[in-house]
């Protein structure tokens, strides 16, 4: 559906309106539409065929025409005027962790602040700080943020670099000649961020599949266009543009290319001085014995000719898969995933009901899924009230009972508070199957009466009722960094304690990283890897998390959601049962 697109599209419009002044009413109305179109239910591109756009609830006529505009040309005039109108380094700055649109607007007005150098000029001589609501400290966030945004490297998502490479991969399958395609890169090895996206294909004309490539309806730039190689950029949906590549490979060269620019580099430099200690030569062509191709075809020849298992590309980061003691036959799979143990409802900020969830999970052949709505403190979120919270917990009793086939688990997501407390009292916690506690405010160093993070997790697993510690370094890739948390000593007492530590599968977050969950496992630590759903569609986000924990080298006997329903029952009780 293109409600998303829209959707970004008119909350761009809101706040470039904030910026260029608007009254509040307009810009209000846009940002009511950007919320309307992000949930509503049917294609709004099938309603505007209808003529039905304001049966959506805040969409006027006004509104209605502009969605219908975007639909039939991907363009909205207002849009378009107010980008001609403001400096183009504006919307930029609406990017920077600590800048919305007011005070974009504000360093526009006071000091001309056009774009990033000009931002990074007014902060280095002081006159940001001087500027009313600000302040040295507010100033200080801002250029924190605007480092840590320019040390991302312009690199995407994998969820949003993902989807992008697998719709490219589908129409470079079908062009004429194309008998193989497979997206390799960073990509392949399930990286957090990417730079750009590598795509190889077999074929025998490689110069008509280039041209083809590079003449197809969604290229925005051609890069490079030879016999064997194109290189184009796409628009991103959330707007700037990710290069990809594709490379044209002959048949027995495949497995050799695909191995080679999978990676990583450290990877192959491993590799290759394996081949020379044999007197062999190993390359994107192929592995060599002299002149004799000895393996290509298939990239696991290649492997079994270097007298080394197949292993999977997210473990091809030399971090120890050629340990002659690695194994990699149990490592995890998202087949092995039974259900999910933290999806959010309309109860909180959800989009769907608990049954709705129940029967999408269920559709992924789950054996059960838990329910865990915000606690009360995360007013943003719709958290539920003590009150609200028990009518909640009969409600997911009742459709526990009402569908068949799927354990519909009690949970909640309690937030951790700044003293370390819970939100919620032990004898309602005490009502759940499974209570994931999570940190959602305050995730600075702590001070006057504010307990670290580091201090905050650790008294919330001390709870015998807290089964996970949610997102437990609170990052938003790209947008906001990890809280000064540590780590080691957050899974020594996770050890101690019997919690469990979650894999967030939210490509926004995968927290823990891959690094972190390894040091989890390493130290006997159980994992939970759940999607933290809020609508049925982001149920599929699991595969991330899966991702992250192959890259850790975790197993499915280390992953909570991996056991059967009464083992899952009996490892939640054992917490509650030893204290």
């Amino acid at each position: 559906m293109i409600n998303a697109e829209i959707a970004r599209v008119f909350g761009r419009i809101a706040d470039l309106l904030e910026i260029d002044g608007a009254d509040r009413f307009r810009v209000n109305s846009y940002r009511r539409a950007s919320r309307v179109l992000k949930e509503a239910s049917d294609d709004v591109a099938d309603l505007a065929a209808e003529g039905r756009l304001t049966d959506l609830p805040g969409v006027g006529k006004g509104a209605a025409e502009r969605i219908a505009q975007y639909v039939q040309t991907g363009h909205v005039d207002v849009l378009d005027e107010l980008c001609a109108k403001l400096p183009d380094g504006l919307p930029a700055l609406l990017e920077i962790p600590g800048m919305g649109p007011k005070k974009v607007a504000l360093v526009y007005n006071e000091l001309e602040v056009d774009g990033v150098d000009t931002l990074k000029q007014v902060i280095a001589s002081g006159e940001m700080a001087k500027l009313p609501g600000l302040g040295a400290a507010s100033v200080k966030k801002i250029a924190e943020g605007l480092a840590f945004l320019e040390s991302s490297g312009g690199r995407t998502r994998l969820g949003e670099a993902l989807l992008i490479a697998e719709e490219v991969a589908d129409r470079v399958a079908e062009l004429p000649g194309v008998k193989r395609v497979e997206i390799a890169g960073s990509i392949r090895r399930g990286k957090e961020t990417i730079g750009d996206v590598d795509i190889l294909c077999e074929a025998a004309d490689g110069k008509s599949v280039v041209e083809a490539f590079t003449s197809l309806d969604f290229v925005k730039r051609v890069l490079a266009s030879g016999a064997t190689k194109g290189s184009i950029t796409v628009e991103q949906r959330g707007g700037g543009e990710l290069q990809v590549d594709l490379r044209v490979v002959e048949h027995d060269a495949f497995g050799a290319a695909l191995q080679y620019f999978t990676g990583s580099k450290e990877h192959n430099v491993r590799l290759r001085e394996m081949a020379v200690r044999r007197k062999w030569r190993l390359n994107e062509y192929g592995l060599y014995d002299g002149d004799d191709r000895i393996a290509g075809a298939d990239e696991a020849d290649i492997y079994r000719k270097l007298d080394l298992p197949l292993i999977p590309a997210e473990l091809r980061e030399d971090r120890g898969e050629f340990d002659p003691e690695a194994t990699f036959d149990d490592l995890i799979t998202v087949d092995d995933i039974r259900g999910d143990l933290h999806v959010h409802t309309v109860a909180s900020d959800g989009k769907n009901t608990i049954e709705e969830m129940g029967l999408a999970a269920m559709a992924l052949g789950y054996e059960f899924l838990a329910i865990c709505d915000h606690s009360k403190s995360s007013t943003i979120a719709n958290g539920l009230s003590i009150k609200r919270m028990e009518r909640h917990v009969e409600d997911i009793r009742t459709a526990n009972e009402a569908i068949t086939g799927i354990d519909i688990l009690v949970g909640c997501e309690c937030d951790i508070l700044p003293d370390g407390s819970l939100d919620y009292p032990d004898d309602l916690l005490g009502e759940c199957d499974i209570v994931v506690a999570s940190i959602h405010s305050a995730m600075g160093k702590g001070g006057k009466g504010k307990l670290s993070p580091t201090d905050r997790t650790i008294a919330a697993m001390e709870n015998p009722y807290v089964s996970i510690i949610g997102h437990p370094t609170g990052r938003l890739i790209n947008k906001r960094e990890a809280m000064e948390l540590d780590i080691a000593r957050v899974i020594a007492e996770a050890s101690r304690t019997k919690t469990i530590l979650e894999i967030n599968a939210s490509y926004q977050r995968l927290d823990l990283k891959d690094l972190h969950a390894r040091q989890a496992r390493g130290a006997g630590v159980m994992l939970s890897i759940n999607t933290d759903a809020h609508h049925v569609d982001g149920l599929g986000a699991i595969r991330f998390g899966v991702t992250t924990a192959r890259r850790a080298g975790v197993t499915k006997s280390e992953v909570l959601n991996c056991m059967t329903p009464a083992a899952l029952r009996k490892k939640l009780a054992a917490k509650r049962h030893s204290t």
